[in-house]
């Protein structure tokens, strides 16, 4: 109903060019608002088919000389149109209708560009901590060094480690990285709970990681053992 009353009372210069772009989101919106203007009929019909077809394509070309993407620039000089007509009735009858679409293009465009300088900077600043997340494995992998995996002053750091830990932590942890029991098995042997089970994990996990942030590399290496 709405688009064959819009395609009724604008002339054929505005409706094939509302025609062509009949799928764009911003069009369908179009249709929908031009509902009122088909039922209002006469003169504020003829003014609003003479405004789009003397001015849509300046506005357009306006748009797209600071927002460079022709469609972009094309959906804002329709939002400003139907902008327009939505409050025209708050101007005043001397207005000067072409400068106030200009002045309503002109936020527009601002409003999209401020809005894409977020997203720039946005993608900038997560390339930024790509290219140092790159570069701390770059240098730690550099750092590596694979005879210390099985060298003996890493096992005594890991045995100084778990010396420093309280005694029922230092004995889950072994039950779990050395003797390879389950949570369940060791809460059942202990009468404790697995959730329990995990607190003392976790804390010597930490310890072990404080301890060893030097072999920080390395510990990839073990994933059994320090995860």
């Amino acid at each position: 109903m709405i688009y064959v009353c819009l395609c009724f009372y604008l002339t054929d210069k505005c409706r094939k060019i509302l025609q062509e772009r009949w799928t764009s989101r911003i069009y369908v919106y179009l249709y929908r608002r031009f509902d009122s203007i088909c039922m209002k009929g006469g003169s504020e019909i003829y003014s609003f088919n003479q405004l789009f077809t003397d001015y849509k394509g300046r506005f357009v070309h306006f748009a797209n000389t600071y927002v460079g993407d022709s469609m972009v620039a094309e959906d804002i000089a329709i939002e400003s149109l139907m902008y327009y007509w939505e409050n025209r009735g708050k101007l005043a009858s001397d207005s000067n209708v072409p400068a106030y679409i200009l002045t309503v293009i002109k936020h527009k465009c601002l409003n999209y560009l401020q809005r894409l300088r977020t997203r720039e900077e946005i993608v900038e600043y997560l390339k930024d901590c790509d290219t140092w997340e790159l570069n701390l494995r770059i240098a730690t992998l550099e750092a590596c060094n694979p005879e210390k995996l099985f060298s003996d002053e890493l096992q005594s750091l890991v045995d100084k480690a778990l010396e420093t830990l309280p005694e029922q932590t230092r004995d889950i942890f072994v039950r779990s990285r050395y003797n390879n029991q389950s949570h369940k098995e060791i809460a059942a042997a202990l009468g404790i709970s697995t959730k329990t089970v995990e607190f003392h994990i976790t804390k010597a996990l930490k310890v072990l990681r404080v301890a060893l942030k030097d072999y920080f590399p390395l510990l990839a290496f073990f994933p059994r053992f320090f995860c």
